[in-house]
């Protein structure tokens, strides 16, 4: 049982980080559900570590006494914001070509129907 295993494993590709990375980015950004999920999480999970920045976290954000941690702090929270605007200009971009194509089609529609008729 274990050598068919390590046999199998073998004959695996190993996965590569950045191959995976990127083909999880490429689901996120094609699927129009997916990205406004990921746009709801990311920007869910900035208003929460800005809200528990500024109240449970605000000791350990001292910025007379720990400054490196203020910095990577706002900088996690600007990280996620600026994604999640990202996300929301592609998911603009997305939807206009998407309508943009939806009338090119039911013009197409409607000059076949008018010329056979």
């Amino acid at each position: 049982m274990y050598l068919s295993r390590t046999m199998a494993n073998e004959n695996e590709k190993p996965l590569q980080t950045t191959s995976f990375v990127v083909h999880a980015t490429r689901g996120v950004i094609r699927d129009q559900k997916t990205r406004r999920l990921a746009m709801v999480i990311v920007l869910a999970a900035a208003l929460v570590l800005l809200i528990a920045g500024l109240t449970i976290l605000a000791p350990f954000l001292n910025p007379h006494e720990h400054p490196w941690r203020v910095i990577v702090f706002w900088l996690v929270c600007i990280w996620l914001t600026f994604t999640a605007m990202l996300l929301a200009v592609f998911d603009l971009l997305a939807v206009r070509l998407e309508a943009r194509r939806a009338e090119r089609r039911l013009r197409e529609q409607i000059a076949r129907s008018t010329s056979s008729s």
